[in-house]
């Protein structure tokens, strides 16, 4: 276990690259249904049954945006609230790419992955909020838990 000046300094740079994600990902999840719903371009498909699951997200999916940004902004300066922000965060982003991997299977959506540009888009999408979600919980667990024993 690193300890010491190198092990503090690790620390801090995997949370603040932890923070640029988290607020790349909140930029990310806002230009997603920008396009989703003026351009349309990572809709998989045009059935009324994937776009009445799909439209029920962007409040979920904008929660889960703020508590990015906000878990973000935190982490980034040491805040307590980043931390708190982050359990959210996590636990938004693991919940909701659940729900959306749980619908892709059900329906045979990753069949399409091998000729549907959308499709490698949502897959992407799976696997970094999934990927992304356990690591801020991971990061922002101590720091919570530390934090709110000792102010």
């Amino acid at each position: 276990m690193l300890q010491g000046k190198a092990g503090a300094g690790l620390k801090q740079l995997s949370e603040r690259i932890l923070s640029v994600l988290l607020v790349v990902g909140a930029v990310i999840t806002l230009a997603y249904w920008l396009n989703y719903f003026i351009a349309g371009d990572v809709r998989v498909l045009p059935d009324y049954w994937y776009s009445a699951f799909e439209d029920s997200f962007p409040v979920a999916d904008g929660w889960m945006a703020v508590c990015m940004l906000l878990a973000g902004i935190g982490l980034w300066r040491g805040s307590r609230n980043g931390a708190l922000f982050g359990l959210m965060a996590g636990s938004a982003l693991i919940y909701l790419a659940a729900m959306d991997i749980t619908f892709n299977i059900e329906h045979g959506l990753y069949a399409l992955l091998p000729k549907s540009g959308p499709m490698i888009t949502e897959a992407a999408i799976n696997v970094t909020s999934l990927g992304l979600g356990i690591a801020t919980l991971l990061m922002s667990w101590p720091r919570a838990a530390l934090r709110s024993l000792f102010g």
